[in-house]
């Protein structure tokens, strides 16, 4: 699992422009240096959370591990988000473009540590995005997002089976992500598995010291 933690942790800081992680003796820190959201821990275990929750207002935190096992390890200042999962799939295949559904077009957009797949409704409105980011051979797939207006139709699964292809190009053989409940059901369909459960927590700004 920390392989697996690690490849995603490097993923998620290019494909956020954020620093690169730090490998600590229980996981990862990524200094993330934003208000609200100071600095990120990714633990692939839950050995340490009790001690990582002693931390300053504006710490996010994601374990890997059952949320019922992390919760109570968590003091009443933390804020629980909804569940996650830490999913992977094989890039099989050679592969080739991709067809956009009727009535969109589709395009790549290379960014400073990331691609970014793009697509846009025949008004130019931007209806579907979804970034990666390839090292070493992983790929790891983020911000996935429909925009309300154009969901039902098919373009979240054709941002995953584009983001297929232009990474296997870029070498990539695996491909990685964290999902939302909802995600999990696309990404399921897709072939993708369910590594771990991940829970998600943050200290917000306003929140106080940390009990005695």
């Amino acid at each position: 699992m920390e392989q697996r933690v690690r490849e995603w942790v490097r993923g998620w800081s290019s494909c956020r422009g954020a620093p690169e992680p730090v490998e600590e003796a229980d996981g990862f820190r990524i200094d993330v240096g934003v208000p609200g959201h100071r600095v990120r821990f990714v633990l692939p275990g839950t050995e340490s959370v009790r001690e990582r929750a002693a931390a300053e207002p504006g710490t996010w935190l994601k374990v890997c591990g059952r949320r019922e096992a992390v919760a109570p390890l968590l003091d009443p200042r933390w804020v629980l988000d909804e569940p996650e999962f830490l999913m992977s799939t094989a890039l099989r295949g050679s592969g080739g473009p991709v067809a956009a559904p009727a009535g969109y077009r589709t395009g790549l957009v290379r960014e400073h540590g990331f691609h970014e797949v793009v697509v846009v409704a025949s008004d130019g409105a931007r209806a579907a995005r979804g970034r990666f980011a390839v090292h070493g051979g992983v790929a790891v797939v983020d911000q996935v997002v429909t925009e309300p207006a154009h969901r039902r139709r098919g373009l979240g699964r054709h941002v995953m089976s584009t983001i297929g292809v232009h990474a296997k190009v870029r070498g990539a053989v695996v491909a990685v992500l964290v999902s939302t409940v909802e995600g999990r059901r696309l990404y399921e369909s897709l072939g993708w598995r369910v590594d771990s459960e991940v829970v998600a927590a943050h200290l917000p700004e306003t929140a106080g010291p940390p009990p005695p």
